[in-house]
């Protein structure tokens, strides 16, 4: 079964400085059908303007993983942690005990275009942790890259959830297949361009809870950009 979330139903708004739009109940933004999906709680769609950003602000006992489509992000935390986040990287914050951070548009006249994704741990209390790794696009071309995981299994960044994030880029025509273990939830969002997924059609900012499912099969309908959540 493949439930589609329309980009144009998700939550959010525009204020000035960040346009924004929210996949699941954020903030202000409150709908029951929609406070996530399995472990997945957050999935953001964020354009922050040239010299602005979201200033210092605590977290506790969540997962964080920033992933920027456009510009680059300037990230600051509580650990002493301070990187430029851009296209291909992959960035892991664990929120554990507490944490504050910042992140921040790194161009004074550029915008960034990011997803922000919130990841329940597998329990309260860990250790916060940060990390931050690359990703060629060559490595994503027509094949799902894994680039977050419970184990770091394939150099991905490790998160404390039993839950995978695979990331794929597509040209019109190319197709990528995944399988689901038995058990096994999934939730497919589309970053950039357009797929057909088991034959249902999701454009831009789309996304698609899966249950029941043995396999997907990924097809890009345009040049597209789909990020994967392998769920327990």
């Amino acid at each position: 079964m493949i439930n589609i979330r329309k980009s144009d139903e998700r939550g959010g708004g525009d204020f000035g400085w960040l346009n924004t739009k929210h996949t699941f109940s954020f903030d202000s933004y409150h709908d029951p059908r929609f406070m996530g999906f399995r472990s997945l709680r957050v999935i953001n769609e964020d354009w922050v303007r040239g010299g602005h950003g979201f200033p210092m602000h605590p977290h506790r006992d969540m997962e964080i993983i920033t992933y920027v489509l456009e510009g680059a992000l300037e990230h600051k935390d509580s650990m002493g942690n301070g990187s430029i986040i851009r296209p291909g990287d992959g960035q892991r914050m664990s929120a554990g005990t507490g944490v504050r951070h910042s992140e921040a548009n790194s161009s004074k006249s550029d915008p960034a275009h990011l997803l922000q994704i919130w990841i329940l741990p597998d329990r309260s209390g860990h250790k916060p942790g940060y990390e931050q790794k690359t990703f060629p696009e060559a490595e994503k071309r027509g094949k799902f890259r894994l680039i977050a995981s419970p184990d770091g299994k394939e150099n991905s960044v490790a998160i404390h959830q039993d839950a995978r994030l695979y990331v794929s880029l597509l040209k019109p025509g190319e197709e990528v297949t995944h399988d689901l273990a038995d058990g096994r939830y999934a939730w497919l969002q589309v970053a950039k361009g357009a797929v057909e997924v088991n034959g249902k059609s999701l454009g831009q900012g789309d996304g698609a809870a899966v249950s029941d499912e043995k396999q997907l099969v990924v097809k890009g309908t345009a040049d597209a950009e789909v990020l994967l959540f392998d769920l327990a």
